[in-house]
């Protein structure tokens, strides 16, 4: 009995233990703060966050008689977005029926979603399928009520229900860009959108989601709301909030549409984002039985000041700044003022009073959205450092005693006060009609707080022995020098659209150029890469420095873009000698460490065999890279080291193609032996070529093959042989004075002839003393079938399935004229519409882009040629229509994601009939209101 009664006590306290671990747990998730790493609005005087500043940075409103363009009679003053019946439906797949019948709010939330996600750097295509969340705040559908209900047509009915909804406007975000957390509609009145942002948060503290959008969404599109809240007492007249001034009667009403990005800040400063600030703590109650269902709580009020700042983890007098709800009603602003007082005054400083405004004086009262712009307004202060002035305060409240309150109103543009080892911090409050009152405590990017940048990962490579791509077993390693070169990709679902972004991009190098360093205009290409989504109108720019970069703007903003291309399958193609030069891959070596590894890796397997070292016969710091025991090792590992570096931005083959010795690197590339074992194999073959007796040459003749070969039957002497049937022209190889005697031959005939750089007379019968000993080399290559079509130097077609790559075929191979023609035959019959040229200069694109038998001719790319380099191979592959993916370009990097134009929307009018005529209704439209089914009241 007494050991029963011993533990009893202790399973209790095991259990209250456990309990406060718990309680603790949650406490500290609770607490974890929240990155904002992107913003976008539209809203009265500002369709961008740029322009919002500036109207705010110039103490302007945005009150107007009527929305621009408005046909009533005696619009009620507001503050209006415009153009509100205008919507790039096609670019969000909106049929028009559709677009017609949607809620401008629906279109709001759309377009500036994205603008929020690419001024985040994040590519929203790439969201598809992750828990990101929608949580935004919408109280209103005045659409609804302005167009009639499509009676007898079900499926004009289904777009008007849904286009209509508060629920399917957030759902259609996060149905349109494929996200799969919740997605939620707060209707908290005009609170709602900083509910959301309480919501987003805790979301992202409990891990339910690993990115938010969150905001809200305002418009007004029936004038007789406003003249029934107006009625009621509740409006303004002049539409303008007077926000704590005696003269304070009624607030003005506003619409527009924000929206934030956040994530986790660990997870922000992990991925290099641009964190604009950082929100410690948010909360959210109600009024209780107030004094009325309208009636604001001071109390209630204090209490989630309280809340917010325990969250937060922060003393009252470390805010510096009160971004208020300030509606300008007589009865509200005094009492939110005393509980701000109440909640921020105890242990302030004298001498650093709690700085106040409110947005609503330059926009008005934006209801669901109301919140949002609070918190944009903080976080451009934030950036600025300088709090923009609190407009229409002539004569402070009198309800408000002001001298014991410790408040200052920013009547004037205030810099923002540092305290020393402080970070800047400020507040926002969101209260509604409806009681539910919400406060958050946001932190600006302190110095010791901004990540060193994202660590750009480098893609996986070839493992050893093996042709397929597996996973990085090390970390990534930094180049060994500075790229020098970059390239920014543009796109476009429209050439309108594309020159618009170019010129977009033009103005902002315009406005920023003289502070641009190499490092921000890299962290540009990077975002416009990787951060972007990429369409089919496209233009590539390499650069190297803003001069470069403004020069070719300007040229894509004033140009008419050729239609783009539809997908097409993509050719390797892998030269064969001939084609070195001295110093081929040197850059890259230095500069991708993808390109590196492999070739280190094949420069390993080359001392393995040879006991020396390719590299410095490759760069040029040793002789000998145009024998041919070093040409082919050369050319193997150069086009391996291309073809990882391909596969690094995301571009491999559908089909590949080698030209002579370039088959090694082909048949390596299609998956048929590894890296090592074809580096080992091509040291082989060329040494055992090289040992061969000198005397050998090759020449190009531009004729035919059956010409060629006449010409070669009437040539007395020991035979000539057709190396390679190119189509345009054939090589003929032999003993060098005989190939100078057929030379003459030809010339006499009038023929275009070319020597070639070539130490032998590779593809002839001076071959034949090595044939053996190459298929013996071939020995431990242990073929596996092709992953792609590989076409075969042998045939000219693909190569079949039962068929082995195996010693015998490598030593026909070597012996047997290159069936190149053929092989471009082949590759338009397999439908291929971009040849890439693997190696070190083009040769074989152009070769076979004047064979080719279809209509449209490929597009070709060379790895490396002339001037340029693999940066504007990957711009020629981009605007080919290549899927690109730009990390690789900065493997190895650090890099931040920087704020960069955003899409330039095409938009055209989508506006559904209305009810009747009337001129006191509508967006530059009439209607009854006594016809009216739907009303919407509040």
């Amino acid at each position: 009995m007494a050991m029963a009664d011993a533990q009893v006590p202790a399973s209790l306290a095991r259990r209250l233990l456990e309990e406060v671990r718990v309680r603790r747990e949650e406490s500290a998730r609770n607490r974890s703060p929240i990155a904002i790493v992107g913003m976008a609005c539209r809203f009265p005087g500002g369709e961008n966050p740029a322009t919002f500043w500036r109207q705010l940075a110039a103490g302007a409103d945005a009150v107007t008689r009527g929305r621009p363009g408005e046909t009533a009679v005696e619009p009620p003053w507001g503050s209006y977005v415009p153009d509100l019946d205008r919507f790039d439906a096609e670019f969000f797949r909106v049929a028009p029926v559709e677009a017609e019948l949607l809620d401008p709010q629906q279109r709001l939330l759309l377009e500036v979603s994205w603008e929020a996600l690419e001024d985040a750097g994040l590519d929203p295509a790439r969201l598809a399928g992750s828990s990101t969340g929608v949580f935004a705040g919408i109280m209103s559908n005045d659409y609804a009520g302005l167009i009639p209900f499509p009676e007898g047509d079900p499926s004009r009915g289904f777009h008007y229900v849904t286009g209509n909804s508060s629920s399917t406007a957030i759902g259609r975000v996060a149905f349109t860009l494929g996200l799969e957390g919740p997605a939620v509609a707060v209707d908290t009145a005009c609170s709602s959108s900083l509910v959301a942002m309480h919501q987003a948060a805790v979301a992202l503290q409990r891990s339910e989601v690993d990115l938010a959008l969150c905001g809200g969404v305002n418009a007004m599109l029936l004038p007789r709301v406003t003249r029934l809240l107006q009625e009621a007492g509740m409006i303004a007249p002049d539409g303008r909030c007077k926000t704590f001034d005696a003269a304070a009667n009624g607030f003005g009403r506003g619409e527009g549409c924000g929206m934030l990005v956040m994530k986790r800040l660990a997870d922000a400063e992990a991925s290099g984002d641009r964190i604009l600030g950082v929100l410690l703590g948010s909360a959210v109650n109600h009024d209780g039985a107030s004094a009325g269902l309208t009636v604001p709580s001071g109390g209630a009020q204090e209490r989630v000041i309280a809340e917010a700042l325990d969250r937060a983890g922060v003393e009252p007098a470390a805010v510096d700044y009160l971004e208020a709800h300030g509606t300008g009603t007589e009865l509200g602003d005094p009492i939110e003022l005393r509980a701000a007082a109440a909640a921020y005054g105890p242990e302030r400083p004298p001498d650093r009073p709690l700085l106040v405004g409110s947005v609503k004086t330059n926009v008005g009262h934006l209801e669901s959205a109301a919140g949002v712009a609070s918190v944009i307004k903080v976080l451009l202060a934030l950036r600025a450092g300088s709090i923009p002035p609190h407009l229409h305060l002539e004569r402070p409240n009198p309800r408000v005693d002001w001298d014991r309150l410790p408040l200052k109103v920013t009547r004037e543009a205030t810099a923002w006060p540092r305290v020393s080892g402080q970070p800047r911090r400020a507040a926002v409050s969101s209260f509604s009609f409806s009681g539910t009152n919400a406060h958050v405590v946001i932190e600006g990017p302190p110095p010791d707080r901004e990540a060193p940048g994202a660590l750009v990962a480098a893609p996986a490579v070839f493992p050893a022995e093996t042709g397929e791509s597996g996973a990085r077993p090390d970390p990534v390693r930094a180049p060994l020098a500075t790229r020098s070169r970059r390239v920014l990709p543009l796109s476009g679902k429209s050439a309108k659209a594309l020159t618009d972004l170019a010129g977009r991009y033009l103005d902002w190098l315009g406005e920023r150029e003289a502070d641009l360093s190499p490092e921000e205009l890299a962290d540009a290409a990077w975002v416009a890469g990787a951060g972007r989504s990429h369409f089919s109108w496209r233009a590539a720019i390499p650069f190297r420095d803003h001069l470069s970069l403004r020069e070719r703007l300007a040229a894509v903003a004033a140009s008419s873009p050729a239609p783009p291309g539809s997908p097409a399958r993509t050719a390797f193609l892998f030269t064969g000698q001939g084609s070195q030069w001295k110093g081929m891959g040197r850059e890259l070596h230095d500069t991708e460490p993808v390109f590196r590894e492999v070739l280190e890796r094949c420069d390993a397997a080359f001392r393995e065999e040879r006991g020396g070292s390719l590299l410095p016969v490759m760069f040029g710091e040793a002789e000998g890279l145009d024998q041919t025991e070093w040409t082919q090792p050369a050319l193997y590992a150069l086009s391996c080291s291309l073809t990882a570096l391909w596969a690094s931005v995301g571009i491999r083959p559908d089909v590949v193609f080698g030209h002579s010795v370039g088959e090694i690197a082909a048949a390596q590339a299609a998956g048929v032996f590894g890296l090592e074992a074809g580096m080992r194999f091509a040291a082989r073959r060329g040494a055992l070529m090289g040992r061969l007796p000198v005397g050998g040459a090759m020449t190009a003749v531009f004729a035919a093959t059956d010409h060629v070969e006449r010409l070669i039957s009437e040539e007395e002497g020991p035979r000539l042989d057709i190396a390679a049937e190119n189509g345009a022209h054939q090589v003929v190889s032999g003993a060098v004075e005989r190939v100078a005697a057929f030379e003459t031959r030809c010339a006499s005939e009038g023929l275009r002839i070319e020597r070639l750089r070539t130490s032998h007379a590779f593809h002839s019968a001076l071959m034949d003393p090595a044939l053996d000993e190459i298929a013996a080399a071939a020995r431990d290559l242990a073929p596996q079938a092709p992953s792609v079509p590989l076409v075969s130097n042998v045939s000219g077609r693909p190569a079949r399935a039962a068929e082995r790559l195996d010693g015998a075929y490598w030593r026909l191979q070597a012996r047997a004229p290159v069936a190149f023609g053929a092989g471009v035959r082949s590759l338009a019959e397999l439908e291929v519409g971009v040849l890439v040229e693997v190696g070190p200069r083009a040769v074989l694109g152009p070769l076979a882009s004047l064979g080719w038998a279809q209509e449209q001719p490929p597009a070709v790319v060379a790895s490396l040629g002339g001037e340029t380099g693999f940066v504007d191979a990957v711009a020629e592959a981009y605007e080919a229509g290549l899927q690109v993916s730009f990390e690789g370009l900065f493997a190895g990097e650090r890099r931040r994601r920087i704020s960069l134009p955003t899409y330039p929307f095409q938009r055209k009018r989508h506006w559904a009939p209305t009810v009747a005529q009337r001129p006191d209704e509508g967006v530059g439209r009439t209607i009854a209101v006594e016809d009216l089914l739907y009303e919407v009241v509040w």
